[in-house]
């Protein structure tokens, strides 16, 4: 399996778990990686079950050119582990469903498939590497994520990492040569910033 070799933007030790390291996606290398997680029908909501290997690679080189979308492979003591991307919320169609605020960054979270049994508390200890990186910036002031409305899993992570769950709105289909993204039913959730101690 081939992995990204750019280097790591953040490292977060999560007690118990292991090192966690969050680096950008290299479209080239990792594009088999994420295709192998996202066309399995566990990620049916990540919405690119019916995506090629090079379609996979175009969507990542296309967010690889933008600064205000953000793509990266998280891995935990070196084995890769998930797909992590933020955006800048006034920068996405998620600002056609809510009044955005300053600071505001959304996150979309794609945890890889379980490698034999089940690991109790692996989606949490990787929630709390996640988002200790987004508050790291010093910018962001709330997390925005806006699960697909039928992704009760997901729906139930963020409250248990805090998130406030709110209304369910329609994000608006985006049709350009560079990127295509249907319609979709969503629930909002924020979080607030941690306040300082």
């Amino acid at each position: 399996m081939t992995t990204s070799a750019r280097r790591p933007v953040y490292t977060h030790p999560v007690d118990g778990f292991g090192t966690v390291t969050i680096a950008p996606v290299d479209p080239a290398a990792d594009a088999a990686l994420i295709h192998g997680w996202v066309s399995q029908e566990r990620a049916r909501f990540w919405g690119m079950r019916e995506a090629n290997l090079e379609l996979v690679q175009e969507i990542y080189e296309d967010l690889d050119r933008r600064t205000t979308h953000h793509a990266f492979i998280v891995s935990r003591d070196g084995e890769p582990v998930g797909l992590f991307q933020t955006y800048d919320c006034a920068e996405d169609r998620v600002s056609e469903c809510y009044e955005v605020q300053p600071g505001d960054t959304g996150v979309h979270l794609l945890i890889r498939p379980a490698q034999g049994a089940a690991e109790h508390g692996f989606s949490a200890a990787l929630m709390t590497a996640f988002m200790a990186f987004v508050w790291s910036d010093g910018r962001t002031r709330r997390v925005v994520a806006e699960p697909d409305a039928r992704n009760e899993k997901a729906i139930t992570r963020l409250e248990r990492t805090g998130f406030v769950m709110d209304a369910e709105v329609e994000l608006p289909e985006i049709d350009l040569p560079e990127v295509y993204l249907p319609a979709k039913r969503a629930r909002l959730a924020f979080l607030t910033a941690p306040v300082a101690r």
